[in-house]
């Protein structure tokens, strides 16, 4: 019952690829453990879970570990994307983007100047 409820977090672990997964129910709790790639995942799930049980559920408990906290996330550039863009997604103010740039000078030379498939890294703030 509590696993169909919670079935969109087991989804987007699925679609993450979180590694290490198990997923068990409880005396009607359930209980979700994975590592994420990076803090941005474990983000996201959290964020799934909260819309699904509120801010404080009290039918999950989730155990969500981070493999890499050096950085928030790993971005692989698309067609279109600025690093404005780019820093609005990840955290909510495109003038984030000179840390992005920061992060990033080993491969970019111009912030302005960014190509599909480069992968940047996406600080920790």
């Amino acid at each position: 019952m509590v696993k169909s409820k919670y079935q969109s977090v087991l989804d987007l672990g699925e679609k993450l690829s979180i590694e290490n997964g198990d997923v068990q129910e409880e005396n009607g709790v359930l209980k979700v453990k994975g590592t994420a790639k990076t803090q941005y995942e474990k983000n996201l799930i959290w964020d799934e879970i909260k819309a699904v049980g509120g801010d404080n559920p009290s039918d999950i408990m989730a155990d969500i570990r981070v493999a890499d906290d050096s950085v928030y996330h790993r971005h692989t550039v698309k067609s279109g994307e600025t690093l404005g863009k780019i820093a609005k997604h990840y955290y909510g103010d495109a003038m984030k983007y000179k840390d992005i740039f920061a992060a990033n000078t080993d491969i970019l030379k111009n912030p302005d100047l960014i190509h599909p498939d480069q992968e940047l890294i996406i600080p920790n703030l």
